[in-house]
């Protein structure tokens, strides 16, 4: 079968919808799945949870995958419209031999596409399966149709998920000692999956919520559902200022990404973030190890080592975080993307629910804003991530060979090129998803950031 390959991506499955992803691309997808975990299964009748985010597409594309996995003899149970936290929640907690959720995540609304998990939740990436699910596909070697009368059933799971969620998230993740202040909180899910999600959290807390853009709506009315993006949440942090909040809330369109404002407008920025989420992990596990991406964020080390905490670097992805998590017995990671993944009973991946609770409970322990809460660990000057567009992948890797012979300092390969001076440090790697050489430059200071933020960018577009 014919398949647009650029859509088997490193973590997940991705592309436009219909000339790449479409009724029969997910049929194909579904049966390639099938074709995987009935060769794992030694025999065992399996049981595939089936969620979906709200694109205008995902409705199609998730029968399709349905009836793909039933014809492969799967038994389905469709959990309905939900986040991809609550997905991967309902894998585990539920005991699902794995699952595929329908989500193009923080992609503009012509996308849309697959992630996988095994049991557990245990992600697929693409070394750990998507691969074989292309060469599958490509080569047309699915597991033979079964009987009409061996079929896999059909079910629907849809009711109080996330509910149950919050539920055990909430008594997992409570304070000790102490009790959530009423905070004023700004939340923009940006018409994504985040919104039943933290509706249903504060629900149950004593904040006031000014919310915005909560409506779930596949088309994205207000802006793309994507917050790593300063134009996305120019609204958010002017209603922050204008209400005088105490801080801000935006998530992406599958709501497995958050992003926090202080009472300023201000992103906390997330190498902060997770260090002091590492931090407070790392009090209730002390010297356990804490994973998050190889992007640079150096304040995220220091936070780790100054509570006694082991740190391990990842390649960039949520799935390949989550696997060096499993490998390395993490209790926590973070992505600098806004991914957050959580060591839980049922399995190791993003838990906003946790997050949110717990950093609540954190602030309310604090007798000052957001803003003096971290300021003191603004040490360093961050680029930002700064995107340049390639001709083709060999152009970017010729250029990573290049920078790999300029700047021959202490030199990490882990995800593209890392290198470290003493007066700055730089990430050069490729985009799993689009044509682009993605570079961010650290400094102790803004002009030496500056400076050789220009440096470099100069010699990738040589």
């Amino acid at each position: 079968m014919n398949v647009e390959p650029s859509i088997f991506k490193a973590y997940d499955i991705r592309g436009l919808y219909p000339s790449e992803v479409n009724a029969d691309v997910a049929y194909a997808i579904a049966r390639a799945y099938a074709t995987l975990m009935l060769a794992e299964a030694n025999g065992k009748r399996l049981r595939i949870a089936v969620g979906s985010d709200a694109r205008l597409s995902s409705p199609e594309l998730k029968a399709n995958l349905i009836r793909g996995l039933t014809d492969s003899g799967l038994d389905v149970e469709d959990i309905g419209l939900v986040s991809t936290p609550t997905f991967y929640f309902s894998v585990g907690y539920f005991g699902y031999d794995g699952g595929i959720q329908v989500s193009a995540s923080h992609n503009p609304k012509e996308w849309n596409g697959f992630k996988l998990a095994r049991k557990n939740a245990i992600p697929m990436s693409g070394d750990s399966g998507i691969k074989a699910l292309q060469a599958t596909i490509e080569s047309e070697t699915f597991a033979p149709l079964v009987p009409a009368d061996k079929k896999g059933t059909t079910g629907n799971r849809n009711n109080n998920v996330v509910e149950t969620e919050i539920k055990e998230q909430m008594n997992m993740a409570a304070p000790r000692g102490f009790s959530i202040k009423p905070f004023k909180i700004a939340i923009d899910p940006a018409n994504g999956m985040g919104s039943p999600d933290m509706k249903a959290l504060f629900a149950k807390l004593p904040c006031t919520i000014v919310w915005m853009n909560e409506a779930v709506d596949g088309t994205f009315p207000a802006h793309p559902a994507d917050p790593m993006k300063d134009e996305n949440t120019a609204d958010l942090r002017k209603k922050i200022l204008a209400e005088r909040c105490d801080m801000g809330i935006a998530s992406d369109g599958d709501g497995d990404r958050y992003f926090i404002f202080d009472e300023k407008g201000e992103a906390v920025p997330q190498a902060i973030l997770r260090g002091l989420m590492a931090q407070i992990e790392l009090h209730e596990h002390p010297g356990a190890t804490v994973v998050y991406d190889v992007r640079p964020g150096r304040v995220t080390k220091e936070m780790i080592d100054e509570v006694g905490g082991t740190p391990v670097v990842a390649p960039v992805g949520h799935s390949l975080i989550k696997e060096k998590m499993i490998l390395e017995n993490a209790i926590f990671g973070g992505e600098s993307s806004g991914h957050y993944f959580y060591k839980l009973p049922y399995g190791t991946f993003e838990a906003p629910v946790v997050l949110i609770y717990k950093f609540l409970a954190f602030l309310s322990a604090q007798e000052k804003p957001l803003s003096e809460v971290v300021a003191p660990y603004k040490r360093y000057v961050n680029s930002g991530e700064i995107n340049s567009r390639l001709a083709d992948r060999d152009a970017g890797l010729s250029k990573i060979e290049e920078m790999k012979k300029v700047y021959q300092e202490k030199q990490n390969t882990i995800d593209g090129l890392t290198v470290e001076y003493p007066e700055f440090w730089f990430n050069v790697r490729l985009s799993n998803t689009e044509p682009l050489i993605r570079l961010i430059v650290e400094a102790r200071d803004k002009k030496t950031m500056e400076n050789k933020r220009d440096e470099l960018l100069a010699l990738i577009k040589a």
